[in-house]
């Protein structure tokens, strides 16, 4: 069986592309999920998707940092996939698990994506840095008001009622009111 995991970053992103390139490919299942691909966790899509392909089967995908962005996180997935029986291959990348050669090409794609993750968390870093010393950047917006959790406070709500009004976590009230 020919399976497929399509990934972008966002939610703000399309599938559509990826979705066109599978689509000539005889795929029989497809995984989509909009979530980041730096790490694994949260990414309930892909874990359905390794449970679900079996000895034989054929998982496709349209290029490597699709899969993963971490040669750890890629490594673990093709000794998984491997282990499992299941190919791997790429629609963009002349990449898969069937010979040496392109494993090889596989396992330096894997140091490509991270080295660009890398990066760009650098850049990222560089900009926030060269904000804060212009006194330009200060963080996120505060979300919680804490004078209207004082406020509720003194009228008598307990955490939880307060944390319900406001619709946030009730630990957040309580470590508000210590402050």
């Amino acid at each position: 069986m020919k399976v497929a995991y399509l990934r972008v970053s966002s939610t703000s992103q399309s599938l559509e592309i990826q979705r066109e390139a599978v689509s000539k490919l005889n795929i029989q299942k497809i995984f989509e999920e909009k979530v980041s691909g730096t790490s694994t966790k949260g990414r309930d899509k892909l874990k359905e998707c390794l449970d679900f392909v079996r000895e034989g089967d054929e998982l496709v995908i349209t290029r490597i940092d699709r899969l993963a962005r971490s040669v750890l996180d890629l490594q673990l997935i093709v000794k998984e996939l491997n282990d499992k029986g299941v190919i791997l291959t790429a629609t963009e990348q002349p990449i898969s698990t069937k010979d040496a050669t392109s494993k090889c090409f596989l396992d330096m794609l894997g140091v490509f994506a991270e080295l660009e993750t890398n990066l760009r968390k650098e850049r990222q870093m560089e900009g926030i840095a060269k904000a804060k010393a212009k006194g330009v950047y200060k963080g996120g917006k505060k979300k919680i008001n804490v004078e209207e959790i004082i406020r509720l406070k003194a009228e008598g709500y307990g955490a939880t009622k307060i944390a319900k009004e406001l619709n946030i976590h009730r630990d957040s009230v309580y470590r508000l009111l210590k402050k």
